[in-house]
Formats: C-alpha cells, sequence, structure tokens
C-alpha cells in the first residue's frame, strides 16, 4: 500500500483556480450540490433525474447521454462540465453546444505513455482545461494502492469525484451510473449510450468500488440509485 504522504502537497493556488472556474459554470457560488453523472444505464426515474437537473453543478464524462425530449425521465437534461480523454467515442451530446460548457480534459496515461496530440476531429476552436496529474491522479492513484511505476489509474468517474470532493469539501456531492460499485467484476462497461466497451487493462475496478464505497459509508459521496 502506498503512503498518501509520498504523493505532493496540495497546490493551493492551482487547486483555488480550477474551484473558481467550476464555480463560474454554477448556478451558486460555491456549488452548494454537485451531480457526477456516469456513463452506465440506469432505469427510468424521475426523482433522479430531477435530483440531478436541480443540482447546481451537473457533470457528465466521456461519451455520455442525456434525456430525450418526451422519454421517461432517468439521466436529466443539463450538462455544465464535460470530464473527457482523448480516446473519446462522441456521442451526440459530447460537442453539443459546446461554447457554454466547460471541457475538462483527464490524462492519467500521460504519466506513463499517452502522447500529447488532440484529435483533429474536436471542434477547432475547443477550449479545455486539463486536470493537473500531481495535484489529482497521483494522490488519487496512492489511494487506490496503486504502484507509480505501473500504468494503472481509475476510470473517470471515480477520478471526477475525487476531484470534485477534494474543490468542495462541504457540497453535497451526488454521483449516478457508476456501475463499478455494485460491479466490480466487470469486464466490460454497458454505456446509456452506444455499445459495450471492453474494461482496459489500466483500471483496477475493485480497489475503486471499495474506495467508492468507503465515500458513501463517510458522506463524502451520495449515490444515486
Amino acid at each position: 500500500m502506498i503512503s498518501v504522504d509520498s504523493g505532493p502537497r496540495p497546490n493551493t493556488g492551482l487547486r483555488s483556480d480550477l474551484a473558481a472556474l467550476l464555480t463560474a459554470y454554477a448556478r451558486h457560488d460555491p456549488p452548494r450540490s454537485i451531480a457526477i453523472v456516469g456513463n452506465a444505464p440506469v432505469a427510468p426515474d424521475p426523482a433522479r433525474a430531477a435530483a440531478i437537473d436541480d443540482s447546481d453543478l451537473v457533470i457528465r464524462m466521456t461519451s455520455f447521454a442525456v434525456d430525450e425530449p418526451g422519454a421517461t425521465p432517468a439521466l436529466g437534461a443539463r450538462t455544465d462540465v464535460v470530464v473527457f480523454h482523448r480516446g473519446v467515442v462522441a456521442s451526440p451530446n459530447l460537442f453539443a453546444d459546446y461554447t457554454a460548457r466547460l471541457y475538462l480534459l483527464v490524462e492519467p496515461g500521460r504519466l506513463h505513455w499517452e502522447p500529447e496530440r488532440l484529435p483533429d476531429w474536436w471542434p477547432a476552436d475547443l477550449g479545455f482545461q486539463n486536470v493537473p496529474n500531481r495535484e489529482f491522479t497521483v494522490p488519487l492513484n496512492a489511494l487506490l494502492g496503486f504502484d507509480p511505476e505501473v500504468a494503472e489509474w481509475s476510470t473517470t468517474g471515480t477520478l471526477t469525484a475525487y476531484v470534485m470532493t477534494e474543490l468542495f469539501p462541504a457540497a453535497k456531492v451526488r454521483m449516478t451510473g457508476m456501475s463499478i460499485i455494485e460491479r466490480p467484476d466487470q469486464t466490460t462497461f454497458a454505456h446509456a449510450w452506444g455499445e459495450s466497451v471492453q474494461v482496459t487493462a489500466e483500471h483496477r475496478l475493485h480497489a475503486e468500488s471499495a474506495l467508492l464505497r468507503t465515500w458513501m459509508d463517510t458522506g463524502r459521496i451520495e449515490v444515486l440509485p
């Protein structure tokens, strides 16, 4: 197990700047409630959808889905922040209304082998903010007990939960669409939009599931069924 103290000390200025940027897209300063919507499909539930859309800040990730007009609500329709990576498969929602959203690029693979090149099919004027690896990925990997010399890192959903709870510890952080909590043995990820994808070699779902359950028990996050 890697000691958390072995990682870098938090950069207060960097964290303050990122928190201020996120707050600029929220309905309240600072956000009192944050919804993190993962990619896993969920059953229709108007109450869940309302809880998501009523949050001060709504965050979705990668190939995400939103409720379509006329459909029974399940995931809500608002999107304030998109958390994504270079290998994203774009759903119709990913770049919709992109000038009105904040895009956070996660790149844990840059600690190992991932190149800096960006896909040429992204909007040419897309602005985004990198999630700093040394500030967030490295300490989260330490919490998960990962070897820093090995190419292993969390899923985007768990990293997003870590970033938001670190930046806004007083906020109520709700998560949904996170199948790894109940199904850490899965080898494929079913998505609310698009086809299922393979769980890639760098992920250790049992470690993530255990950490997320600890956060649930301590009230750091709440999971919407």
